[in-house]
């Protein structure tokens, strides 16, 4: 994608969040209720972790789930970092001209698009910066986090983002992660996180956040894509209209109502 093995059996399982207690859990439309690892005044009592189910979705549906979920990065030192997602892009697989994957392509490097539905994929681009991806249902389908709204850690988030640039003007929150390389660099993704699942790793996971209608979602061309025909132009973008943290806004969509 700009953003995407023989597809491996995996079984199905509970997936407790690191230190949770031996609790009983109620499980409901994918999502698993979970005790709250950490004080955080986004979940005071009690974080819910979205496990295989939730991800096990047709991509477009995907991408568009993905809105208003939280994406929760663990760093070695026990520091917790989250952000909305607020813009993905999907990747349909071998008939999609702009995918990694198109064409049936398999390889060393696109094995985790064709993993179970949750599986990340990382890729770099220009040499030095990565992109995180998710696979769904479909071979060799995934969607693409391309922006998040930061909401805790922003200061570890800086330093990160900090640490990849030449000029140290001070970042406003709007600039974090408004960007698919922009995000993996304030949550430390790297290709070291290629091929891990969502549902049971131990450092990064989605949370539920908040619904998003789907009146408040903008559906619009994919941002960089070129020489890929109709492809092109295919309203495979998704964003939460009138966010502040969007990477583009495309504002034809927006007043068309596309969705």
């Amino acid at each position: 994608m700009q953003s995407m093995c023989t597809r491996m059996p995996t079984k199905r399982r509970r997936v407790q969040v690191p230190g949770e207690g031996e609790t009983d859990k109620k499980k409901v439309s994918g999502i698993q209720r979970e005790k709250d690892v950490v004080s955080s005044k986004y979940f005071p009592s009690m974080n819910t972790r979205l496990l295989s189910d939730f991800y096990n979705k047709p991509c477009i549906n995907l991408a568009k789930s993905f809105l208003g979920q939280i994406l929760v990065r663990r760093l070695p030192d026990g520091t917790e970092l989250r952000g909305r997602i607020v813009e993905t892009e999907s990747y349909l697989g071998g008939e999609d001209e702009a995918s990694h994957s198109r064409g049936g392509k398999r390889t060393e490097r696109n094995v985790a698009m064709y993993m179970k539905p949750g599986t990340i994929y990382v890729y770099q681009i220009y040499g030095m910066y990565f992109c995180m991806n998710v696979s769904s249902q479909g071979e060799g389908a995934a969607v693409l986090l391309r922006s998040l709204e930061p909401i805790e850690g922003l200061d570890a988030m800086r330093n990160f983002r900090n640490v990849k640039r030449n000029i140290q003007k001070p970042l406003k929150d709007k600039e974090l992660c408004n960007g698919p390389s922009k995000l993996c660099q304030a949550f430390a993704i790297e290709k070291t996180f290629d091929r891990q699942d969502l549902a049971d790793d131990q450092s990064t996971w989605l949370e539920a956040g908040p619904e998003v209608q789907e009146e408040d979602i903008v559906s619009c061309a994919r941002i960089g894509i070129s020489n890929a025909g109709e492809w092109t132009r295919k309203p495979l973008r998704f964003y939460i209209k009138n966010n502040m943290f969007v990477s583009v806004r495309d504002k034809m969509a927006e007043t068309s109502g596309s969705t």
